[in-house]
């Protein structure tokens, strides 16, 4: 199957890569000259332009999408002139659930297919396989079945059509909100063992015994393994946590149905804590203490 990847940045070329490797046609393209240059070292086809890339494709045409959720729109406003009916355009990124619903009844008038594809697995994917969430029609999901087969872990494992347009997104945000909420117990238990001195700790030991056999085992377990293997005292990291959004869209999402969510939600609230370096509240709680009671407030 031919197939044109938008967007090589590290995840988009590995899947590139990972669908070479299945003898899929790939023709990537990306607005860097250097994306694309690492992806021809890959070993995989680009062109510079996306009415270029449309060109190479034979009809019906299948282009995925790999680019952020804030550039889909203008992505779609460029690529549909060189598009035509019954070709498929495929969303890999983590786009709103109801952006991709929208996307797709526009491109139904169009005749186009549109399909959204909740894609985890980040940059070890290559190696193991994407899980893949997918939405859209079902018809034009099944058409797409060897190009699902080649990204999961296996064939028959690790994917599957999870429901109509936005169902994929949808279900790729509640991923991600429990994915927080993970990681936010594992970084608390760890920071209290940190912090016991007097038991002379090590971490690392911790989480490797803690990988077989125990019930908090998984692979992110593995992965903070390996990171205290590497930097035990973790002094190359600043204690700045980002999210990609799909976090706040839970939550959104939780308090529109009436659904408490708090481990997520804390879980988010405690990312946007760590940004506040300089933080007013602290201060004002500090400055609140030492009026009421007389509490020593410290100084910078």
């Amino acid at each position: 199957m031919d197939l044109g990847m938008i967007g090589l940045g590290r995840m988009g070329s590995n899947m590139a890569q990972r669908l070479k490797r299945g003898r899929h046609h790939v023709v990537g393209y990306d607005l860097g000259e250097q994306a694309r240059q690492q992806a021809n070292a890959a070993g995989i086809e680009t062109t510079d332009s996306l009415k270029k890339l449309c060109a190479t494709l034979p009809t019906p045409r299948v282009v995925w999408l790999m680019v952020p959720a804030g550039v889909v729109d203008s992505t779609l406003e460029s690529l549909l002139p060189f598009l035509a009916a019954n070709d498929v355009v495929i969303d890999g990124g983590n786009s709103n659930y109801r952006d991709s619903q929208r996307r797709a009844q526009m491109l139904s008038q169009r005749q186009l297919a549109y399909i959204d594809v909740g894609t985890s697995g980040g940059v070890w994917g290559l190696e193991q396989g994407y899980s893949l969430m997918i939405g859209g029609d079902a018809a034009s999901v099944a058409k797409l079945t060897p190009l699902f087969a080649t990204l999961a872990p296996t064939a028959t494992s690790g994917w599957g059509h999870v429901g109509p347009s936005g169902a994929g997104h949808f279900v790729k945000m509640v991923h991600n909100g429990i994915e927080y909420g993970l990681m936010q117990a594992y970084a608390e238990g760890f920071a209290i063992m940190e912090h016991k001195d007097e038991l002379e700790l090590d971490l690392h030991q911790i989480a490797t015994i803690w990988r077989e056999g125990s019930v908090v085992r998984s692979w992110l377990l593995d992965l903070t393994a390996d990171l205290l293997h590497a930097d035990p005292t973790l002094k190359d990291i600043a204690p700045y946590v980002a999210d990609s959004g799909e976090g706040r869209w839970t939550v959104t999402e939780a308090i529109d149905l009436d659904i408490a969510a708090p481990v997520i939600t804390l879980s988010l609230l405690a990312r946007l804590r760590s940004r506040d370096a300089e933080s007013f509240s602290d201060r004002l709680l500090a400055g609140m203490r030492n009026q009421f009671g007389g509490h020593a407030v410290k100084r910078d």
